[in-house]
């Protein structure tokens, strides 16, 4: 690999104007707002808008964000980075590498938060019919942060839902913190104090 190549996989990958219009820094987003607080990541609620945590079955630790919105779902996961230099570069390399190993493929497209990926995922099914998923990857580098995006449903192949979905993700906050994190560990998320209204447990019961 020449030295452009390796410069090109370590610069930061995100919009012109993302310190304005999102996805935002912590730093960067109005204090007064009133945002859901998961943790790593801040989320504005909207009309029609459901929110769910992927909670990882032996740890139940969450692992992801997912936004049920507009006949979409956007799931959201964010990560410590370097301050310089930028993950997603390199991240759509192995994701492409892995979706290539399940037998899908991936096509990359310039979308408005920079290079993304649209994948064609076999889904996983008992009777292994063939059928595949449609999914959009997209990644955006901010400060000390990276933020990926998965979009499934119409946001994936639908224009106007596709506005509505990068809307939603433009939206978000991420919340870095100042502890020292190795890059590409997920910046831990737990579950909101207080969602549409009602108080959340603090933890989950034991089953």
């Amino acid at each position: 690999m020449g030295d452009a190549d390796n410069a090109r996989d370590h610069a930061k990958s995100a919009p012109e104007d993302r310190g304005v219009n999102g996805p935002l820094d912590e730093s960067e987003a109005n204090a007064v707002r009133p945002y859901v607080d998961l943790g790593g990541v801040k989320v504005l609620p909207r009309e029609g808008l459901h929110l769910r945590l992927e909670v990882e079955e032996g740890s139940k630790r969450v692992v992801a964000v997912a936004l049920d919105y507009a006949g979409s779902t956007l799931q959201v996961q964010p990560f410590a980075a370097p301050r310089t230099t930028g993950l997603w570069n390199e991240i759509r390399s192995q994701i492409t590498e892995q979706i290539q190993k399940q037998g899908g493929s991936t096509k990359e497209l310039d979308g408005p938060f920079g290079p993304e990926l649209l994948a064609e995922i076999p889904t996983v099914q008992a009777g292994g019919d063939g059928s595949m998923r449609i999914a959009r990857f997209i990644g955006v580098d901010g400060p000390r942060w990276f933020l990926r995006g998965v979009v499934a449903g119409k946001g994936a192949v639908d224009a106007e839902a596709a506005e509505q979905i990068e809307d939603l993700f433009r939206s978000v906050v991420v919340v870095r913190g100042s502890t020292p994190m190795p890059p590409r560990d997920l910046i831990p998320l737990h579950i909101p104090k207080s969602a549409a209204g009602q108080t959340a447990p603090p933890r989950e019961p034991a089953e």
